[in-house]
């Protein structure tokens, strides 16, 4: 249990700000996949980037990837390429998040894949090195990173690859990512309507930077959100983003904070606009960022409709149902349309002392965080879970004037 309290509502300092999560990984599935090593700097501290690291560079047979989604996606299409046998496991959690697409669709390019326990979920058993290339049709309505898991190993494919994608992409900025990281790395592609064709060829190795986390930096947009007083400098973040969480720039100067870009980062201020009453915004394609809005829309007392939330029911725990039970505990109700959107009712925070539970998500225990400047008492349960992809959260808080206590 962490207690946290903020004095005051001044939001002044400068923070370097931890690395992208989804950068890193895929840089480093790509460098796994290169005949030559490459240098990567500033490689996310995030827990789910050293799973990452140590399964690559484990010999053994079975990776147990705990909660890590994205490691669990992306190994199993390199599993499926590899020589030999591996078993891919994890959380209790994982155990039941699904993975039925992505292995069909491995399936459909030659991969011997077993489910071990509950059917279509981990963990796998995988026979690899069988893979050939060619057609293949996917799902793309639920997760990019199934996508992006087979994009990255194509290719390594005899013949490379041609996807032909079923339903509305989801979150299609982190499919662009990859796609623009495999250019980087000297792979030719081309994506016409809802056909993505990939060339055989190897990766071309490459010195690389990581970009800091715009997932990350939307826990300080909300912060700037709440504060009276704010000149706040994030360092790392790009204008230029492969990341599509990048769309809180727009979102947040709907709600009073401009966004700056200056060299190596960004500087938040107030705009002095009314933030608008009824705030509406289609998450698609950045579902990673839609438990901060609703928080921050319940912080200042406004209303929200928030579509496009498909994805987060299967996300490390159930995010609607996750932030419907905690905004109840502060007086703010928030109506769940199905699988597909969140509509928060403005009302002004009626508690004062609040103990949250983070159901193991690294993001309800950041998103929540913020409003210890609105309310005395916040309390915030197995406040570790940020470790999944900003160890450094609690310690840049203090920075800014957040008292932090066990």
């Amino acid at each position: 249990m962490l207690k946290l309290n903020k004095e005051n509502k001044s939001i002044r300092g400068e923070i370097v700000l931890t690395a992208s999560k989804s950068e890193s990984n895929r840089v480093l599935m790509i460098r796994a996949l290169c005949d030559t090593l490459f240098p990567i700097h500033n490689l996310a501290a995030a827990k789910d980037t050293q799973t990452m690291i140590d399964l690559l560079q484990s010999k053994g047979e079975t990776w147990d990837v705990g909660p890590a989604g994205t490691t669990m996606r992306f190994l199993t299409a390199f599993a499926a390429l590899s020589e030999g046998t591996h078993v891919l496991t994890g959380s209790e959690r994982m155990k039941n998040r699904p993975i039925r697409i992505l292995v069909d669709a491995l399936k459909q390019l030659g991969a011997d894949i077993q489910y071990m326990e509950k059917e279509g979920c981990p963990p796998l058993k995988i026979k690899g090195g069988q893979l050939r290339g060619g057609k293949i049709s996917i799902d793309g309505s639920v997760s990019s990173q199934y996508l992006s898991a087979i994009l990255m190993i194509a290719p390594k494919l005899k013949g490379g690859l041609e996807m032909h994608l079923v339903g509305k992409v989801a979150s299609v900025p982190y499919l662009n990512m990859t796609l623009r990281l495999m250019a980087y790395f000297g792979i030719k592609w081309l994506w016409k309507g809802s056909v993505i064709k990939v060339e055989e060829g190897e990766y071309q190795p490459k010195e690389f930077v990581v970009e800091a986390d715009w997932s990350g930096a939307s826990y300080w947009y909300q912060m700037a959100a709440f504060a009276d007083d704010l000149d706040l400098t994030i360092k790392g973040l790009k204008q230029d983003s492969t990341q599509g969480d990048s769309a809180i720039v727009a979102m947040y100067e709907r709600l009073g904070v401009k966004t700056q870009f200056i060299q190596d980062g960004v500087k938040l201020t107030k705009n002095k606009i009314a933030p608008v009453s009824d705030f509406k915004q289609d998450f698609t394609d950045c579902p990673d960022v839609a438990q901060t809005l609703a928080v921050t829309l319940a912080g200042m007392n406004l209303g929200g409709r928030l579509t496009g939330l498909e994805s987060l029911r299967i996300k490390e725990t159930d995010r609607i149902t996750a932030v419907q039970n905690e905004l109840k505990k502060f007086g703010i109700k928030v109506d769940a349309e199905g699988d597909f959107a969140m509509e928060v009712n403005p009302g002004k925070l009626e508690a004062s002392t609040v103990s949250v539970c983070t159901y193991e998500d690294h993001r309800m225990a950041m998103a929540f965080a913020p409003l210890a400047m609105l309310i005395k008492g916040l309390e915030i349960e197995e406040p570790e879970v940020v470790a999944k992809s900003y160890p450094d959260f609690w310690k840049d808080l203090q920075k800014v004037g957040f008292e932090c206590k066990e």
